[in-house]
């Protein structure tokens, strides 16, 4: 019995040595790598006052070695202590400048070799912009003249952007406030170099303490400490010409911002006890107003740590939040606070109060209350402001204009709506600089604000400006774009006097490109002119197509066919998706894809494989609606096979795929999809999940839009599991995640232990885990070996095996 036992042990362990394939990173085949190889054009920021346009130019990819930094995970936070900064930053890599009166680009002179650039921060004047640029040491400082098109290293002590951007500017734009890293700093401890002087106790004291599944938390003592040296910073004050000062002494600086006429700064300051079960930003905090000058002017409030919230994802902590500054006032604070005790469950006719306080900040005045959950405030003049306010519940959102002169707390509310109805969306209030350089409500002497929307309608997209006159509620359409094979974005109003619009115009193969348009005089000019990085894309057909769902409900997908598909053989399928919820059918079937937006393939979409004879359904619409009392996953299940059905049939009938050969696919919530859908479904020959959940039971406390914990709805989360159903699934699945995966919820354990389910239960399924990356894939050797890795996935289960040729 003991040798047979030893025998057993040794199978065991040969079947499983032998299952791992001694794999290093591959290429995909010639068709996508041509794709996969280009050069990023850059991104672009917009300096209003200078009339000029910066261009930020960063790599395509990063590399294995560079996502392969040192790398602490503390409070929900990930830090390269070598450099103080985020160790998931993209760096930007090169700058220039253009006018928008030139047709020149400038390179911008002085920047440093090898350059890695990030916080980018304009001053207030917008002459200036500074930026930090990591070395093997640290953070530097520098500032780009954007007028002389020049850059330049300043000298003061290396930065701390740990806990965010380190930089702020004094309202003078001559000066810089900015976060470094302290004198006598210690020395960080090595949990591997310490003995533990005793076990880690949590305590339950009965409070309920219904928190998400956070990453990167803190785990003992050491990380507590090891925390606190990082996260801790100096703030001093620099002047353009190199003049540094100390400001404030030590603390844990996580956020800093002046009052808009400069002479006042606002500190928020994190302090202990620190959390085990929740991030820095649930840690006490206190925040205090401070002179230009660094002395303390008042305690404006002392957050104690947060573990603890009622139920539901409109709760939220009591007391003072939200605070900031006025920005139509020179030195003014605004915060919420809840009316509801921050309890969702509370019955009330008001949820939120809006508070406001002037300098010497004794006295509070209320101005405003929101019957749903505070969402934001865009401040005008004495007389005007715009208040928003939104409820997860039944998707309402409200806006109202409010008098902030007035004490009467009286609001009108200009547009109630389901925030998911897109069709009935009125777009976004303009901003403009004021007297102060803060944006304010772009508003002319009749009360008149304008209005810039996306434009969505059943018959296509078509983005618009409106004129709205806040006293009377009257608005006035300026302009809507009128194109019919192109797509339109509009930025921002550039003059209003003039009609000058920033915006962006694509198509299916041209890159988006920026313009300024006059409404007044209907003239465009072009600022921008990238080329088309993806020429051999030009030929696919691109489509968009509409379908019925079963029960009626009207979906849509983006249909894309290979260049020369004749129309009469039947091709392989590739669905991609993510599934989205909804309260009610007509939001859930409204169209809010652009045909005309340009083809970008990037690493996440399935674009790539209509050059390899695929057909594509890319962001085929999978919603799930609960309507009235029903909650949308309570049908979950049946819903998701209805889509994947719907989509199947319609290309079906249209005689362009073989139904025997369609994949699905889908990262994070897609990834659930997709096995779910294998799971409950015999639709599929095959399925791609990248970096999902499959237990719901380790998410317990709510996952995506379900804010029930498993004790409220143990039947939904144990359908909805893949995992506890791993035994009904016989599709083959190719499982992909991140080892070192940093989103809510999807740990990397939550492949492993669904591909341990799939193959115990003889399922069969592969699963690929890429070192170093995060839940999003970074570095160039990692992208391309997935793509290398879907590729054999669906050649092998989607394309019949080849026969041997005669001889």
């Amino acid at each position: 019995m003991r040798t047979s036992f030893f025998t057993l042990v040794l199978l065991f362990l040969s079947v499983n040595v032998m299952a791992q394939e001694n794999v290093t990173y591959q290429k995909p085949p010639k068709e996508i790598l041509e794709l996969v190889d280009f050069k990023m054009p850059p991104s672009v920021l917009f300096s209003e006052k200078q009339r000029k346009v910066v261009f930020l130019y960063r790599n395509t990819y990063k590399t294995l070695a560079e996502i392969s930094s040192p790398e602490m995970r503390l409070a929900g936070l990930r830090i390269n202590p070598k450099t103080n900064i985020s160790s998931t930053t993209t760096y930007i890599i090169d700058l220039a400048t253009k006018s928008l009166d030139a047709e020149k680009i400038n390179k911008v002179a002085g920047l440093p070799a090898n350059a890695q650039l990030s916080n980018f921060t304009m001053s207030p004047d917008e002459q200036y912009m500074a930026f930090t640029n990591t070395v093997s040491k640290g953070l530097e400082l520098w500032v780009l003249d954007i007028d002389k098109n020049m850059a330049k290293k300043l000298p003061a002590k290396l930065l701390n952007a740990n806990l965010g951007n380190p930089i702020s500017w004094f309202r003078d734009s001559k000066n810089l406030l900015v976060r470094t890293i302290p004198a006598g700093r210690k020395e960080l401890i090595n949990s591997q170099d310490t003995l533990p002087k005793g076990p880690i106790v949590s305590v339950s004291d009965g409070t309920k303490a219904q928190n998400r599944t956070y990453q990167d938390l803190l785990k003992d003592k050491i990380d507590e400490q090891n925390f606190e040296t990082l996260a801790t910073s100096e703030l001093h004050k620099i002047s353009l010409d190199g003049k540094s000062s100390v400001w404030k002494t030590k603390s844990m600086h996580s956020g800093v911002s002046f009052s808009p006429d400069g002479k006042y700064v606002l500190v928020d300051e994190v302090q202990r006890p620190f959390s085990y079960i929740v991030p820095y930003s649930r840690f006490p905090e206190i925040t205090t107003v401070y002179d230009a000058a660094g002395k303390k002017v008042k305690l404006i409030n002392s957050k104690p740590l947060i573990e603890t919230l009622p139920q539901g994802f409109m709760a939220v902590q009591q007391g003072k939040r939200n605070i900031s500054w006025r920005a139509d006032k020179p030195s003014t604070l605004y915060w919420v606070e809840a009316l509801d005790k921050g309890d969702p469950a509370e019955k009330v006719e008001y949820r939120d109060e809006l508070i406001v306080s002037d300098f010497p900040f004794t006295k509070e005045e209320k101005i405003a209350r929101t019957k749903n959950r505070f969402s934001g405030v865009t401040w005008g003049d004495d007389k005007n402001a715009v208040v928003y306010d939104s409820w997860f519940n039944n998707r309402n959102s409200k806006i109202y204009h409010i008098d902030p002169s007035s004490r009467e707390m009286q609001s009108k509310i200009l547009f109630d709506r389901n925030y998911q109805d897109a069709y009935s969306n009125p777009g976004r209030f303009d901003t403009k600089k004021n007297a102060y350089n803060y944006n304010v409500l772009n508003l002319d002497a009749g009360n008149n604000a304008l209005l810039l929307g996306e434009g969505f309608t059943e018959k296509g997209q078509f983005p618009f400006i409106d004129e709205y006159n806040l006293s009377t509620g009257k608005s006035r359409r300026l302009y809507q774009s009128a194109y019919t094979d192109k797509a339109e974005n509009l930025s921002r109003i550039i003059d209003r006097e003039k009609g000058e619009v920033f915006v962006s115009i694509q198509s299916p193969v041209e890159y988006p490109n920026y313009f300024i348009r006059n409404i007044k005089n209907n003239t465009l000019k072009q600022v921008t002119a990238f080329e088309n990085p993806f020429k051999n894309m030009s030929k696919v057909k691109k489509e968009l197509i509409t379908y019925k769902r079963d029960d009626g409900l009207e979906l849509t997908g983006t249909l894309y066919l290979p260049a020369d598909y004749d129309g009469k053989s039947k091709l392989p399928l590739i669905i991609w998706a993510y599934p989205q919820e909804f309260k009610n059918k007509s939001t859930a079937s409204q169209n809010t894809t652009n045909p005309n937006d340009f083809i970008f393939p990037y690493y996440g979409s399935p674009i790539y494989w209509v050059t390899r004879g695929y057909a594509i359904l890319d962001d085929a619409a999978f919603p799930i609606v609960g309507e009235g009392n029903k909650e949308p996953n309570d049908n979950f299940i049946e819903q998701l096979v209805a889509n994947g059905k719907a989509a199947i049939d319609v290309l079906d009938k249209r005689g362009i795929i073989d139904r025997k050969r369609v994949a699905v696919g889908g990262h994070s919530y897609g990834a659930f999809m997709t096995a779910n859908l294998l799971t409950y479904s015999d639709l599929f020959a095959a399925g791609i999940a990248r970096s999902g959940a499959y237990n719901r039971t380790l998410t317990p406390f709510g996952f995506q839009s379900e804010e029930r914990h498993y004790w409220d709805a143990p039947d939904v989360y144990n359908a909805m599991s893949p995992f506890q159903n791993a035994h009904k699934m016989k599709t083959p699945l190719l499982l992909i995640h991140g080892n070192d995966d940093n989103n809510s919820g999807t740990f990397t354990m939550q492949s492993e232990r669904y591909f341990n389910a799939l193959k115990g239960l003889g399922a069969p399924a592969r699963l690929v885990l890429l070192p170093k990356e995060s839940h999003g894939y970074a570095a160039r050797e990692s992208i391309l070996h997935v793509l290398w890795e879907q590729d054999q996935w669906l050649e092998k289960y989607l394309k019949p095996a080849k026969k041997p040729v005669a001889k």
